[in-house]
């Protein structure tokens, strides 16, 4: 458990604990909790509510919790996710870590979902680890992504996300262990892209290899050379390149007026009409642009290399996404933590006690979260 229940009261906030020794002194109430958030979600709590059975166990007491919205359901504004039941001496110094582990999982999973859902051809892998405050907040947004990406599977059969970058969240998304290959360094390490690619081969000769081809801004050079260097690894299906172009410069081959142009070949509806500044960089700016993955596609393509795939990475949160979906392009997989929530205040949850020994009661203005009764 994080924390463990002796570590509980240093996490606490102080007036919870005030308020349990109030109660222990002048006698317990059993009362009901209504948890909810100010912004539509994808609800996830299943980790906030394993963490609090646990915690009951560990004390000897005994909760109900009505799950109103199973995980995976979209959820409303204002809406009660969950009602907690149970005595209030043991549930009211648990309500700051509670929120913690739902809040934050349930907008990261709604991200997760709308990237999954706007591409649903593409494979997704969540890469989110290093921008994770700490180990428990990297298990919390993984499994939040398993959850969006679960949810994106049934409404609308896309592949969804198929792994992550670590051994430890592996488990959310069924597999058992990390995905991924090469990071830069290992680029610079070796010195060339193609000499990174033959090291990696001859360590993990067995493995499907994804090189990473933007170190020296030579995307399809490069690109080029890997797949003759590997072609049967291409004809298999198992080689893949992975473009991470930063946002200071173009693709090779490509600026400005050869972005407009490579768009206006493919996907001209895709530029025409109102665009905002950060969907025209989107689609032809620098960095990993449509118009960067079009123009990788259409190297790779003509040099026969139709089976290698093209992985993208870089900023791919779901306004990306969406305009990515917009302009189809050709991406087989996406490296991505940006399913991160960006807007911290959008997760914070919230609890609120509605019912003390079976008597409906709640603060002004929060009567809608009052159980509905028949």
């Amino acid at each position: 458990m994080h924390p463990d229940p002796n570590e509980l009261p240093a996490w606490t906030d102080h007036y919870f604990l005030k308020t349990k020794e109030v109660v222990g002194r002048f006698g317990d109430k059993t009362v009901t909790y209504a948890v909810f958030m100010r912004r539509p979600v994808i609800s996830a709590p299943r980790l906030a509510i394993d963490w609090l059975q646990q915690m009951a166990k560990a004390r000897g007491a005994e909760l109900q919790i009505e799950v109103n919205y199973p995980e995976g359901k979209w959820v409303g504004a204002g809406e009660p996710m969950l009602y907690i039941t149970g005595p209030l001496y043991h549930l009211v110094d648990l309500e700051t870590i509670f929120l913690q582990k739902l809040g934050p999982a349930c907008v990261a999973a709604f991200n997760a979902y709308t990237m999954c859902a706007d591409l649903p051809k593409v494979a997704f892998l969540a890469m989110d680890a290093r921008h994770c405050a700490g180990l428990e907040m990297a298990e919390i947004m993984a499994y939040a992504a398993s959850v969006g990406s679960e949810r994106a599977r049934r409404k609308h059969g896309a592949r969804g996300f198929i792994g992550s970058s670590t051994d430890a969240t592996a488990r959310f998304f069924g597999q058992t262990g990390g995905k991924g290959t090469m990071p830069h360094a290992f680029i610079g390490y070796a010195g060339s892209t193609l000499r990174a690619a033959e090291m990696f081969r001859e360590t993990f000769p067995d493995e499907d290899m994804t090189v990473l081809v933007d170190y020296f801004g030579r995307e399809i050079t490069d690109s080029l050379e890997v797949c003759r260097r590997f072609p049967d690894l291409v004809e298999a299906g198992r080689l893949g390149v992975r473009v991470d172009t930063p946002g200071g410069r173009f693709v090779e081959g490509l600026d400005p007026p050869a972005s407009y142009a490579v768009l206006e070949r493919h996907v001209p509806h895709a530029i025409r009409g109102y665009r905002n500044e950060s969907e025209l960089r989107y689609l032809v700016g620098p960095g990993v642009s449509a118009a960067a993955i079009y123009h990788l596609r259409d190297a790779l393509d003509a040099a026969g290399f139709h089976k290698c795939k093209i992985v993208a990475s870089s900023g791919f949160d779901p306004a990306k996404c969406k305009v990515m979906a917009e302009a189809g392009a050709p991406i087989d997989v996406i490296g991505t933590g940006s399913f991160l929530p960006q807007r911290w205040t959008e997760t914070y949850a919230t609890a609120d006690i509605v019912e003390y020994d079976g008597v409906p009661r709640v603060k002004v203005g929060r009567e809608f979260l009052l159980r509905k009764r028949t």
